[in-house]
């Protein structure tokens, strides 16, 4: 059920205001063994302006954290609407995060760049530890993370 509403959410967020056909993609965040516990992360879409389009998934649940991911946070307002029903528990250490959801066609070679921030408690923020632009020839490539995520790719 929570695949069907993080498709649902995604799809009207990021593919209603361009009306463009959709695709599968599979997001996958292998987390780095940094010893501490699970991370919180915000993956979100920002355009070539690097405005805020739109959030993808949020992992972990307590809402009092999300400050913690300060880009996304500050892109939102922390408004909690913008995650409503794509939200699932915080990736562990040494822990890979891999979801698939529905993306507009228009996202990919049009500017657009995916943004993960992470934090953990009792550690240090990591606002923008991945940034990567959405492209086709980009599928597949893996991209390290700053600080928590030892890699992230997306396939199509």
């Amino acid at each position: 059920m929570k695949s069907l509403l993080a498709t649902l959410a995604l799809t009207t967020a990021l593919t209603v205001p361009g009306l463009a056909s959709a695709r599968p993609v599979t997001l996958t965040t292998t987390m780095a063994n940094y010893g501490g516990p699970g991370a919180y992360l915000a993956l979100y879409v920002t355009d070539s302006s690097g405005a805020y389009v739109g959030s993808l998934w949020m992992a972990g649940g307590k809402s009092r954290y999300y400050e913690h991911l300060r880009d996304w946070y500050r892109a939102t307002g922390g408004d909690t609407a913008h995650i409503n029903g794509i939200t699932g528990a915080s990736v562990g250490s040494g822990r890979t995060l891999e979801i698939s959801l529905d993306l507009s066609d228009a996202l990919f070679d049009a500017g657009y760049t995916l943004h993960i921030d992470a934090a953990a408690e009792d550690m240090r923020d990591s606002p923008n530890e991945v940034a990567v632009p959405l492209t086709k020839a980009g599928a597949g490539t893996p991209v390290p993370g700053r600080r928590y995520i030892a890699s992230f790719t997306y396939a199509m």
